[in-house]
């Protein structure tokens, strides 16, 4: 059974709602340009400097005093407004859910176990530190509705483009590499479903730059092949199309070393390090099944990236969390903002749970942080039983120094989650995933986070860049950038930002360092080991909770860096090969 789209139980309540919001929003609105206008980020500074423009300050001296008069002016209608919208929260669904309908059922599932008795799923999140306009400033981050667009544009451009995996000729190596977005071009290159889809119509909405829309035809998967030779000119390369189908990519060969090849046509491509192949990539991964989003506090935004990725994610939950005072009746724990999760699936979701942390303190406590747990149907095995998979993602407590609270909230995670699959999980369905995903806010390598680098959840869920508590692989790369450089040439673009990632030298320029504990020095690297910086962005994923006779395998771990300048976090995929054993599905 599909969920209801509107969070409230009848149209009369959403339309009460509606009238409170458009009262309470002109107030809120001139607030936050009150507080933007005097706050600029470095970028505006820069620009600033570069136009010899003086008139600065009296943009802030006007621009503080017409504003703040706007305000007060709209405040009593934003409190008959406030009188209205809050008691309205108690009857209202923690979420917003979208759903795009499909032009057939096939459209929304995935074959490949029904088919070959394999499949792949592609997952990946990302921080995008979406406040109010105001707010995002102090993180150096401005123009919340234009990066939003953008964010949506982008992410639309990485997903979209055709999946081509690019073999070396080497003797030596036969490595598949990724092709950089150097050479991808910017219309409308796409493909639609991820591997294995069948019946897979065009999708096309009208181009439509401000609010992200693009056209998404039907494309293909192809593989080319390019000498591996650092002399030749890369323009003169003309690649050789040797398949062109819509097949699973676990057919086609798993990654290997790398060998050089132009930089026009290649990114860092797949490396394998521990039986993990990796790689950093300038675009996000080509048919990406579940996108987690976070930071996604702002309602316009999280509706300009729901209009923006609807052409290729038809389900999305967004506006996740619980608003005004939370237990009801309690005034100390009012929530401004919302838990900030946006999730946008392919598969449709069956069911879906939210939480909020209970235990959050200082300006955490104004959003109501918590978890998201989903459940979505896949497709159907080759026994023609219920195939799905669960999707949970989350975002935990901020400041340093108080790793206790965040071990509280992992618990309450661990418990959440196990509460939700006992509570729909079917005895005539297969699950062959369960994934968990988020900014966790700290890292595997900071003395100041060792509470929780040695909590009990990865015990359950396996975390493939983790070495062991307080210690990670060697080729992982922090995830957390320094937010005064943001906009430096280094990492202001996705190329330039990708070959930053790629020397560890400049990585220690631009990525955080780890947090020492508290009246200790910090001493890092250990001798012999890589300078990784902090991780804070994870997906897990666990296997003793999927059926017995589902084997899963690491396909792939990308760093992105295709949102570089419009967030302070490198977004992280995950591709994960899912092998049913065809004897056993029907136990």
């Amino acid at each position: 059974m599909a969920l209801r789209v509107s969070p409230f139980p009848n149209g009369f309540v959403a339309g009460l709602h509606a009238v409170g919001w458009a009262f309470i929003l002109p107030c809120f609105w001139f607030l936050d340009r009150l507080i933007a206008v005097c706050k600029s980020t470095t970028l505006e500074k820069t620009q600033r400097l570069e136009q010899e423009c003086y008139l600065h300050p009296l943009k802030v001296f006007f621009g503080s005093i017409i504003f703040f008069i706007l305000f007060l002016a709209t405040a009593p209608l934003a409190l008959l407004g406030f009188l209205l919208w809050a008691p309205l929260q108690g009857c209202r669904r923690p979420f917003n859910y979208h759903r795009e309908t499909p032009s057939s059922p096939e459209t929304e599932t995935h074959r490949g176990f029904e088919l070959v008795g394999k499949a792949s799923f592609g997952f990946a999140t990302a921080n995008l530190c979406l406040l109010p306009d105001s707010l995002a400033r102090f993180n150096n981050l401005g123009h919340t509705q234009h990066r939003a667009a953008a964010i949506g544009q982008r992410i639309l451009q990485g997903v979209c483009r055709p999946h081509i995996r690019i073999f070396v000729d080497s003797p030596s190596s036969c490595g598949t590499l990724s092709p950089s977005s150097s050479i991808l071009p910017t219309v409308n290159s796409s493909t639609y479903g991820a591997t294995d889809r069948q019946g897979q119509p065009p999708v096309s909405h009208h181009s439509d730059p401000a609010e992200g829309h693009v056209s998404v035809p039907k494309s293909n998967t192809q593989v080319v092949c390019v000498p591996c030779d650092d002399t030749e000119d890369p323009s003169t390369e003309t690649p050789s199309p040797l398949l062109n189908c819509n097949q699973n990519s676990n057919q086609q060969g798993r990654a290997g070393h790398r060998r050089s090849a132009p930089r026009a046509l290649l990114s860092q491509g797949l490396r394998q390090h521990d039986d993990v192949p990796w790689e950093v990539s300038s675009l996000f991964p080509a048919n990406l099944d579940i996108l987690c989003l976070e930071e996604v506090f702002d309602k316009r935004a999280a509706q300009k990236l729901t209009q923006a990725l609807r052409p290729m994610f038809g389900h999305i939950l967004y506006d996740i969390g619980v608003y005004a005072c939370h237990p009801p009746c309690r005034c100390s724990s009012f929530k401004f903002f919302n838990s900030g999760l946006f999730v946008a699936s392919r598969f449709p979701v069956l069911k879906a749970q939210y939480h909020c942390f209970p235990n959050s303190r200082g300006e955490d406590a104004l959003a109501a942080k918590g978890l998201l747990s989903a459940k979505v149907l896949i497709g159907q095995n080759q026994k023609q039983k219920k195939v799905v998979g669960y999707f949970n993602c989350t975002h935990l407590h901020a400041p340093e120094g108080e790793g206790e609270i965040r071990c509280e909230q992992l618990d309450m995670v661990t418990k959440w989650i196990g509460d939700f699959q006992a509570a729909n999980r079917q005895p005539d369905e297969d699950v062959v995933f369960d994934v968990l995903c988020g900014d966790f806010n700290f890292d595997n390598c900071s003395p100041d986070d060792t509470l929780e680098q040695n909590h009990c959840l990865f015990e359950e869920y396996r975390d493939p860049c983790r070495a062991g508590p307080g210690k990670e692989k060697p080729w992982v790369i922090g995830t957390l950038l320094e937010q005064p450089t943001l906009y430096e040439d280094d990492v202001n673009t996705p190329d330039s930002l990708q070959r930053t990632l790629e020397t560890e030298e400049l990585r220690k320029k631009y990525v955080s360092p780890p947090v020492p504990a508290q009246g200790c020095p910090l001493v890092y690297p250990e001798t012999g080991q890589s300078w990784v910086g902090r991780r804070i962005d994870y997906i897990l994923y666990r296997e003793n909770s999927i059926s017995k006779h589902c084997r899963t395998e690491i396909e792939e771990v990308t760093f992105i860096t295709q949102l570089a300048g419009l967030t302070d976090h490198i977004p992280v995929g995950l591709r994960l090969n899912v092998l049913m054993d065809s004897d056993c599905a029907d136990e």
